[in-house]
């Protein structure tokens, strides 16, 4: 009697039901559980548990758990049950509402594979590669048991296809960041950021959220031959913000117009009547300039190049001549250096050997001499 009234209460469910039931048991390879209105128990395949891969059932359920399942298989003395599809049909509509409104939710790595990582939506959730960083991740480890932000990105409930992006999100808060940063910003601040990557053309500066950059002539007021001898990756810099494009999201900054100018303080470095060495940089018509510090150029009259009369600089001098030079005025509200090489030599007055004097003019003064010279001029 006790036989037929179990066998009554368990063919009282048909496969596709619903059923509520309590874990009563939680063995290595599947669950014993307590089904409501069934006098037999049910059982959960471990294959039955979860959508994803999992090596003992006490890694989905526990004693005393209630659960919704679907019966699968009715058997004489019990219920084959599952929890698996039932956990994804309850899945199903809220992730497609979710993939709908591209809805942003947090959800745990569950398990790394190749190729990509594994989440669990109550239906098994794949995350590709390259869809894991905006960046190229070589080793996917530290990514289990780790909490991402998602968003659906392919949905397809006949195929069970769910792929999942972390990527998109990253994205989208930095494309809001962006935003927000270049309606803030103006020309002129002076804010500090952190050096991204150097190129053949200057660096790349993040600014808080948006790159600008800081093209090699903005990096010093010394002439830069590659970016990498005044600034590496990482490196936090000061930079002034030089112009802004919103509309191409394009940011112009400058390194060197935070540092102190070649020219500040000249009027101590380089103080009238000093001696200093510098190097020929230009010849022009009128002069030589002359650099003695990085950035700082004085000009060397022609006048003031030496003693005897030259034609052009170039008879003396040459470019990248190392020189010694007197200050002799400075202006650096102007910006302007007076220098002279020729204050610094000995008068030659070899020249003079050809106009050799009389034997019964020696003894004059040289005054007396021109002094005759110009009355026989008269």
């Amino acid at each position: 009697m006790t036989e037929d009234m179990n066998q009554i209460e368990v063919n009282n469910y048909v496969v596709g039901d619903k059923v509520n039931a309590t874990v009563s048991k939680v063995e290595e390879k599947q669950v014993i559980v307590a089904v409501e209105n069934a006098k037999a128990d049910g059982i959960i395949p471990i294959s039955e548990l979860s959508s994803l891969h999992i090596e003992k059932a006490s890694d989905a359920v526990a004693e005393g758990d209630v659960l919704e399942l679907e019966v699968i298989k009715v058997e004489e003395e019990a219920l084959i049950l599952s929890k698996r599809k039932m956990d994804a049909l309850q899945a199903w509509d809220k992730l497609e509402q979710m993939f709908e409104t591209q809805e942003v939710f947090e959800a745990e790595v569950r398990d790394v594979v190749k190729g990509g990582l594994v989440v669990d939506m109550g239906v098994r959730g794949f995350v590709p590669a390259s869809l894991v960083e905006d960046y190229f991740v070589e080793d996917f480890s530290d990514y289990k048991n780790k909490s991402l932000t998602f968003k659906i990105v392919e949905l397809d409930k006949e195929k069970n296809r769910l792929i999942l992006s972390h990527r998109a999100v990253v994205q989208d808060e930095k494309k809001k960041q962006k935003s927000n940063i270049l309606d803030k910003i103006e020309s002129g601040q002076v804010i500090e950021g952190i050096v991204q990557r150097l190129t053949d053309f200057g660096a790349f500066v993040d600014i808080g959220g948006v790159d600008g950059l800081v093209h090699i002539s903005q990096l010093s007021h010394e002439h830069v031959e590659k970016a990498s001898d005044v600034v590496s990756e990482g490196d936090q810099v000061k930079v002034k913000i030089l112009s802004i494009d919103r509309d191409n999201e394009r940011i112009s900054l400058s390194i060197k117009e935070t540092l102190p100018g070649p020219w500040e303080g000249i009027a101590e470095k380089a103080s009238k009547g000093s001696v200093l060495e510098g190097t020929v940089k230009r010849l022009v018509s009128f002069g030589a300039f002359v650099e003695i510090f990085p950035g700082v150029e004085g000009l060397v009259h022609i006048s003031q190049i030496a003693h005897k009369h030259i034609g052009t600089p170039h008879e003396v001098l040459q470019e990248g001549q190392t020189v010694t030079v007197k200050v002799l005025e400075v202006n650096e509200v102007d910006q302007r250096l007076s220098l002279s090489i020729k204050d610094l030599q000995e008068q030659d007055s070899s020249h003079y050997e050809e106009y050799e004097l009389p034997e019964e003019s020696k003894g004059f003064q040289l005054g007396e001499i021109l002094g005759d010279a110009f009355k026989k001029l008269k």
